[in-house]
């Protein structure tokens, strides 16, 4: 008979309590999970989400109008005022506020120049409970919607871009879009620190938008950007405008263009381009046109230098002359007067004939003067494509300058390892190589002014009121040849005006300096008949150049020499400067 073993009632009960005790505790988990959960939740609606559920409760209670903030002035060095704000404003309209539609439709109509249908449409149509019917509306029109009393209709300011002086600087300022954001230019590059901090305006209503009768009105100011002052000097730039207009006339040119720098610092006081257009008058309709006419040429396209490049050969020889280098020539050498070089079998030229003897017994003083192609191949050929590469890298060519202004071009250099002789000869007088108008000119400077390069740049300093939030500095990147060699080389150049192809740049008294240039220019791959570049880089006095301008024609008819297209222009700005600033004669 089997054994029935009984179970101890303590041993039930412990098993029980162990149970429950396990159930207890999970409870216990879970509510202190859910707890936990709630808790977090509720933080992260209160904390985190908060201020964007903020926002929309806001949002959903009342209706914003933006206060947008006054853009910064831009002015030139001295303070006058080259870009302005006109105080217009943007006319809003709330649909369910509105209580007699047709006349609202008809009253704006009439009163900002809109079509009846547009207008309609508008409002009916457009699925936003906050319409934009028009930006930019005149105060005075204003005025007369405002004597209607219409509900439902807001206003707020928006300001209007205002260039005092039309077409004038057309190509640095730039210019904004109907929103008052820069779109080019310097409107476009300072834009940060010109557009400011906008504001607004709450009106409380009620869930379908419609503003509550005493409701509370919240206004949040807006900030006005900071200013703008140029190293633009506005009377320089009035005489680069009207020479650069008189060039394209006279000549019937594609284009005239003149740069005018100080280069002993890089500040830029001048920088002119026709064809152009009035800031006042932008079509936008015409995208492609805009876009060619605002187009900054001197900065942002390149061409070939011709003979103006000529000016970094000589300083490259004079350099490594003084530098005890056996390749060079000495300013007294007497160069081969033939009119032909043979490289690697191919026939280099000069543009003169050397008729009558007129390129004999040449030193490099005369093979400036005369601008002869081949003295130049000489040199290039002499040094070597190491130390030519040198003095272009030095000279900061094939890169950009560092102005401070958007779509800067890097030029375009043959890399080294694919210079043949043939194209080193040519580079050496300007040809085979596009720079940059920009970059010629500082290049320029630099070989002149004590052989300093400086970064170019157009703004001085940022400022609001009298705080004055950023000075600019004058920036020198390197030293690109000595002291003497400069000095040397601009005795030369001053040669060239005094005596050589730059003659009609010479005022008597100013100790002018500077350099032609002529280029043929190519289309497809080959040269283009009839068509040149007519250049002069000059500055004054020679002896401390404090002014240096740049003068480039495109496509001049008739006559296309840069000693005769172009360096009169930069003569009768030079003289428009003596003038101005009263500059008495060097002694």
């Amino acid at each position: 008979m089997p054994i029935k073993i009984r179970e101890s009632p303590k041993i039930k009960t412990d098993f029980s309590i162990t149970v429950l005790r396990k159930r207890l505790l999970a409870i216990y988990i879970a509510i202190t999970f859910l707890f936990c959960f709630v808790l977090g939740r509720l933080f992260y609606v209160q904390v985190i989400w908060g201020e964007d559920l903020q926002e929309k409760a806001i949002d959903q209670w009342t209706r914003e109008i933006p206060v947008v903030a006054a853009r910064g002035e831009i002015t030139d060095i001295n303070g006058v005022v080259l870009a302005a704000n006109d105080d217009t404003y943007t006319v809003f309209v709330r649909k369910k506020a509105v209580k007699d539609l047709n006349a609202l439709c008809t009253a704006l109509a009439e009163t900002l120049s809109l079509n009846y249908e547009y207008v309609y449409k508008r409002l009916t149509e457009t699925v936003s409970s906050e319409i934009t019917v028009k930006k930019q509306v005149r105060k005075d029109a204003v005025n007369a919607l405002l004597k209607y009393g219409f509900d439902g209709v807001y206003y707020s300011r928006d300001n209007s871009r205002v260039y005092p002086y039309n077409e004038f600087l057309t190509q640095v300022l730039g210019f904004t879009s109907t929103d008052g954001k820069g779109q080019s230019g310097l409107e476009l590059y300072y834009d940060k620190y010109l557009k400011g901090i906008d504001g607004e305006i709450l009106y409380e209503t009620d869930i379908v938008g419609v503003e509550i009768d005493g409701g509370k009105v919240s206004y949040i100011p807006a900030t006005g950007g900071l200013n703008l002052k140029l190293t633009i000097d506005y009377e320089i730039q009035q005489l680069a405008e009207a020479a650069t207009a008189e060039a394209m006339t006279v000549h019937k040119a594609k284009s005239a263009q003149m740069l005018i720098l100080d280069p002993q610092s890089g500040a830029i006081r001048a920088l002119a381009i026709k064809p152009s257009y009035n800031l006042n008058e932008i079509s936008r309709s015409d995208i492609s046109l805009l876009y060619a006419l605002s187009r900054n040429s001197l900065l942002s396209d390149v061409y070939e230098p011709g003979s103006t490049f000529k000016i970094l050969t000589a300083a490259a020889d004079i350099e490594e002359y003084l530098n005890g280098n056996p390749k060079a020539f000495s300013p007294t050498h007497i160069f081969n007067s033939s009119r032909y070089r043979y490289i690697d079998g191919q026939k280099v030229k000069c543009w003169s004939n050397h008729a009558n003897g007129k390129h004999a017994s040449l030193n490099l003083q005369g093979g400036l003067n005369n601008s002869c192609n081949p003295i130049f191949v000489d040199i290039a050929m002499s040094l070597g494509k190491d130390t030519m590469y040198k003095y272009i890298d030095l000279f900061n060519y094939g890169r950009t300058t560092g102005v401070d202004f958007s779509g800067e071009a890097q030029g375009m250099i043959l890399p080294i390892s694919a210079v043949q002789n043939v194209d080193l000869a040519r580079i050496a007088f300007g040809q085979t190589i596009a720079v940059s108008g920009l970059q010629l000119a500082a290049a320029t400077a630099a070989a002149i002014n004590g052989g300093k390069y400086y970064t170019p740049y157009f703004a001085e300093e940022i400022y609001s009121g009298g705080i004055i939030a950023e000075k600019i500095k004058p920036k020198m990147k390197h030293r690109v040849i000595s002291e003497k060699a400069s000095a040397i080389l601009s005795e030369m150049l001053e040669g060239v005006v005094r005596d050589g192809s730059g003659k009609k740049a010479y005022i008597e008294g100013y100790r002018v300096a500077g350099k032609t240039g002529t280029a043929q220019k190519y289309e497809n791959g080959v040269i283009a008949a009839g068509k040149y570049v007519a250049s002069f880089v000059g500055y004054f006095p020679a002896n401390a150049p404090k002014y240096l301008a740049l003068v480039i024609i495109d496509e001049p008819q008739g006559e296309y020499y840069g000693s005769t297209v172009a360096a009169p222009y930069a003569k009768q700005v030079f003289e428009g400067i003596i003038n101005l600033k009263n500059l008495p004669p060097v002694e």
